[in-house]
């Protein structure tokens, strides 16, 4: 289910659903995924409230509880706001931003992390970026800009253990590959 409560130009709930079945069938993710679209005042709210951070941020990522409720991989919220600033800084529409933050997240509710995999979820990201056709992925861009990099370790120090789902309707995942929330 995808909602869009702010409005993106050249993106449609029935578009985005459609790019986000994409992404979930490259990233081998089963279940499934429900995306809202928002303000970051909204973002702001639920990074407070789920990661202990009074901050908007772009995304964040809510893997579902194992066993809670079968065929549901997790949940996903973009800012629309941070979205458009992210897209207009690197060149790119602000659709084309919102589907690169839906593959991010795609990628951690099947379990990748960035901060702990020695460079395979990047690695993941960068393929199926390339082959769902967007520009500079999520934790690329990371690495070429030193703004960026400042920002990627402040989100380093806000993020929990891997074995810890930041969602409160999970606390603990042991499984071979932990699910983690993230930004």
């Amino acid at each position: 289910m995808v909602i869009i409560q702010q409005k993106v130009a050249g993106l449609t709930e029935a578009a985005l659903a459609k790019f986000v079945t994409r992404a979930q069938r490259s990233a081998g993710l089963r279940g499934a995924v429900s995306v809202l679209v928002t303000s970051s005042r909204e973002l702001r709210g639920l990074n407070h409230r789920f990661r202990g951070k009074n901050k908007p941020t772009d995304v964040l990522s809510f893997p579902a509880m194992p066993g809670l409720m079968r065929g549901f991989a997790g949940d996903v919220a973009i800012s629309a706001e941070i979205a458009a600033l992210n897209a207009r800084r690197l060149g790119h529409t602000v659709a084309e931003e919102i589907r690169i933050l839906v593959l991010h997240a795609v990628l951690h509710l099947a379990g990748y992390d960035h901060e702990l995999d020695d460079g395979e979820m990047e690695r993941k990201e960068e393929r199926l970026r390339k082959s769902l056709g967007l520009p500079v992925g999520l934790i690329g861009r990371v690495r070429r800009s030193p703004q960026d990099r400042v920002s990627a370790k402040t989100r380093t120090r806000s993020r929990r253990s891997p074995r810890t789902v930041v969602s409160r309707r999970a606390k603990t995942v042991t499984t071979s590959r932990p699910k983690r929330a993230s930004r």
